[in-house]
C-alpha cells in the first residue's frame, strides 16, 4: 500500500490537498509530514471569545514548532478558522463522532482555558499526556489541572477579584497554557474572494469618496444586551460628525440590530447600511473597509483589532482591563463603582452605557483624526 495514514495531511476519508490540487500521491509526495507533537484546544464559545483565543496560536507555535493543532468548537465558530495557517484540524462539539474521537485519539498536550463544565467534561475525557486550564472531576465539579489556571478560575467565582483584575485575556490564557506572551495579534485572515467581495462593495457605494471610513457596529448579541450604547447615542453622534465631508459612516450589526440600524438609515440617509444578514465572513471583509472602528465589547470588537483597525470601544458591564488593545484601542469607561458586574440587565437609571456621553466618544475619535487624515482610506490606498 502506497497510502502514509501517518501524515498529518491525510484526512482518512477524502483526498489530501496535495492529492486534490495536483494529483500527487503519498509515493511521490515532498510534502509528507509527521505530527511529532499533537496538541488539542479546548475552546468552544462564545464566537468572540474563541476568535481572540486564536491569539495563543503563534506562541504555541514558538514553543511547538514541529506540531500539530487540533481545534474542538462549535459549528458556528468554524469560519474563524478559515485562512488559517496554525490550525490543522477541526472537531465540533455538534459531531455525533466527538466523543469517539476523544476517547480513541491521543494528544502529547490539551489547553482547556475555559472553567465551563460543558468543555471542562470533554477535558475530562481527552488523553493527554500534560494537560492545563479546567476539567470535571467524578462529582460533576469544575477543577483546575494546573496552578496558573486558579487565578482565572476564582476570578470567574468572586466578582471582586475580576473587578481588580489588571491582566489581559490574552496574557492569563498564555500564563494558563505556560506559554511566553508576547501580545500576538488574534488571527483572522481574509481570503482573496472576500477581499473582491469588499472591494464590490466598495465601488458599488462610491466609498472613494471619502477620505475616512468608521464603522459603527450597534450590537452586542442577544445575550448581553447591557453591552449596547443607546440607539439615540449613536445618532447624536453622527449627527455630530456628518458636517465633515471627509468621513463616511457605516453601520454594522446582525439581525438583532436590522430595526435599529434601518431607524439610524431612515434619519441618516448619507449613512451606508451594511447589511444585517451577511455570513461571518461577509461581516469581516465589509468590516475591513472601516479605518477607524466604534463598537462596545462584543464579537465586532475582537474583528476589528484581528483586522488592525483603530477601535474606540465602549465598556460597561465588562471588563476594559482584559481587553489586549495592541497599541489601537481607545477605551471609553464611565465613571461607576458598579462596572464589571457582568449583568445582562440593569435596574440603575442611567445605566453604565447610559452614562457615556457623544462627547466622550468624540475625544476619542479626535484624537486619531490627526492619523487618518494623514492615513486616508486604507482600503482605497491598498486597491
Amino acid at each position: 500500500m502506497i497510502l502514509k495514514t501517518d501524515c498529518m495531511y491525510f484526512p482518512g476519508d477524502h483526498p489530501c490537498i496535495y492529492n486534490k490540487q495536483a494529483g500527487i500521491k503519498c509515493d511521490n509526495c515532498n510534502y509528507y509530514k509527521t505530527a511529532s507533537f499533537r496538541i488539542l484546544i479546548i475552546k468552544l464559545d462564545a464566537v468572540g471569545d474563541v476568535l481572540r483565543t486564536t491569539s495563543i496560536l503563534p506562541a504555541v507555535k514558538r514553543k511547538y514548532p514541529d506540531s500539530h493543532i487540533t481545534w474542538l468548537t462549535k459549528r458556528e465558530s468554524a469560519q474563524l478558522f478559515l485562512n488559517n495557517p496554525f490550525v490543522d484540524n477541526l472537531l465540533f462539539l455538534q459531531d455525533d463522532s466527538l466523543t469517539a474521537r476523544l476517547i480513541t485519539e491521543t494528544f502529547d498536550l490539551m489547553i482547556h482555558p475555559d472553567a465551563s463544565p460543558v468543555s471542562s467534561s470533554l477535558a475530562a475525557i481527552v488523553k493527554a499526556k500534560q494537560k492545563s486550564g479546567f476539567t470535571l472531576n467524578s462529582s460533576g465539579k469544575v477543577e483546575v489541572l494546573n496552578s496558573e489556571a486558579e487565578e482565572w478560575f476564582e476570578m470567574g467565582a468572586f466578582d471582586e477579584y475580576k473587578k481588580k483584575n489588571k491582566k489581559t485575556y490574552q496574557q492569563i490564557i498564555h500564563e494558563i497554557a505556560g506559554l511566553e506572551y508576547r501580545k500576538d495579534e488574534i488571527i483572522l485572515n481574509l481570503t482573496e474572494e472576500e477581499k473582491k467581495y469588499a472591494r464590490l462593495f466598495y465601488e458599488k457605494n462610491n466609498l472613494d469618496k471619502y477620505r475616512i471610513l468608521i464603522g459603527i457596529n450597534t450590537g452586542s448579541g442577544s445575550r448581553w444586551p447591557l453591552k449596547q450604547w443607546p440607539v439615540e447615542k449613536y445618532m447624536e453622534f453622527i449627527e455630530a460628525i456628518k458636517a465633515d465631508k471627509n468621513v463616511g459612516i457605516l453601520l454594522f450589526g446582525g439581525p438583532d440590530e436590522e430595526e435599529k440600524n434601518r431607524k439610524i438609515k431612515l434619519k441618516y440617509p448619507e449613512v451606508i447600511d451594511s447589511g444585517s444578514h451577511n455570513s461571518l465572513r461577509e461581516f469581516f471583509a465589509l468590516l475591513n473597509l472601516s479605518d477607524a472602528v466604534i463598537t462596545g465589547d462584543t464579537m465586532a470588537l475582537h474583528a476589528a483589532v484581528a483586522l488592525k483597525k483603530n477601535v474606540i470601544c465602549l465598556f460597561g458591564p465588562t471588563s476594559s482591563a482584559e481587553i489586549e488593545d495592541y497599541g489601537r484601542i481607545r477605551k471609553v469607561v464611565p465613571e461607576m463603582e458598579c462596572l464589571v458586574c457582568y449583568k445582562n440587565s440593569c435596574d440603575f437609571i442611567p445605566n453604565c452605557m447610559d452614562v457615556i456621553t457623544t462627547g466622550m466618544v468624540m475625544n476619542e475619535l479626535k484624537l486619531i483624526y490627526p492619523d487618518l487624515m494623514v492615513q486616508g482610506s486604507r482600503f482605497k490606498l491598498q486597491g
